[in-house]
């Protein structure tokens, strides 16, 4: 067995490349197993000398083998759309990880899940309390929102027109970026102070759609206004009112030693018009 072996699932998703690429900035990479449903599209990892094995949140019988040797095991929450199919497959993965003595379990659960109002907190909630149950040493990576979302808002649309339409209400955000996400939980992965603790990993300030017009003002060179219209039709609304975006905690800035990436940077990639 190795001196300490980090497994991490989900690995060649997007948040767990990015969390892959930071890890190995700070151990290396024989340190590091990725698991993966498809070993086919991981060959990137085994170039960069990190051992690859297979795993299959619906196939338990992948598991325990999986997780043999772990020092750390970081469970990426499923992307079924699926809740009900969701919390079987972390309850295999909680399972596996109890049967293989596996000497930390952590798990990317929801920033604020007890204020939501949505299945999905109910099933992060589920999952960390089946994590509890196991007496395993635990580390909660509650994440927030991601600030991904503006892409649903039309950006591109409000610097072609001058103005960005949003639905009336007191809107806040405590969101961040994947790649702050992922030097945060690296950090934790990387470090060994971090058992049975919960950590917010939320931007320390909110963000409001003010100032989002004035991002975009900003980088266009020209004024957007921002204009309330009851008759927008988006379900990202809908969303965004169940669950909490305004609660903050400085979690994530502590582990990553600084401030999270400016509201004008994280926009970036939805911008196309500049």
């Amino acid at each position: 067995m190795k001196a300490m072996s980090i497994v991490i699932t989900g690995a060649n998703g997007k948040l767990g490349s990015l969390i892959l690429k930071q890890l190995l900035q700070k151990v290396s990479s024989d340190q590091i197993v990725a698991c993966v449903r498809d070993l086919e599209k991981a060959k990137d990892l085994l170039e960069q000398g990190i051992e690859v094995r297979l795993c299959d949140y619906d196939k338990p019988e992948t598991l325990d083998q999986a997780f043999a040797g772990a020092s750390k095991l970081l469970l990426i929450s499923s992307s079924n759309q699926d809740d009900t199919i969701r919390l079987r497959q972390h309850a295999h993965v909680i399972e596996a990880a109890k049967k293989s003595q596996v000497g930390q379990l952590l798990f990317t659960s929801f920033a604020f899940p007890e204020h939501d109002s949505i299945s999905t907190s109910h099933l992060y909630m589920a999952t960390e309390h089946a994590i509890l149950t196991t007496g395993i040493p635990y580390t909660f990576l509650r994440n927030s929102l991601y600030t991904d979302f503006v892409g649903v808002l039309g950006l591109n649309a409000a610097i072609d027109t001058g103005e960005l339409r949003i639905s009336p209400g007191e809107w806040s955000f405590n969101t961040v970026t994947r790649e702050d996400l992922a030097k945060g939980i690296a950090a934790v992965l990387a470090e060994g102070d971090h058992q049975n603790k919960t950590y917010e990993l939320t931007a320390s300030r909110p963000w409001t759609f003010d100032d989002l017009a004035a991002a975009l003002s900003e980088m266009s060179g020209k004024p957007i206004v921002l204009r309330e219209d009851a008759d927008i039709q988006n379900w990202i609304y809908g969303f965004l009112r169940k669950i909490n975006t305004t609660s903050t905690s400085t979690d994530l800035e502590k582990l990553i030693g600084g401030p999270v990436t400016p509201l004008k940077e994280s926009i970036k990639p939805f911008i196309t018009t500049i």
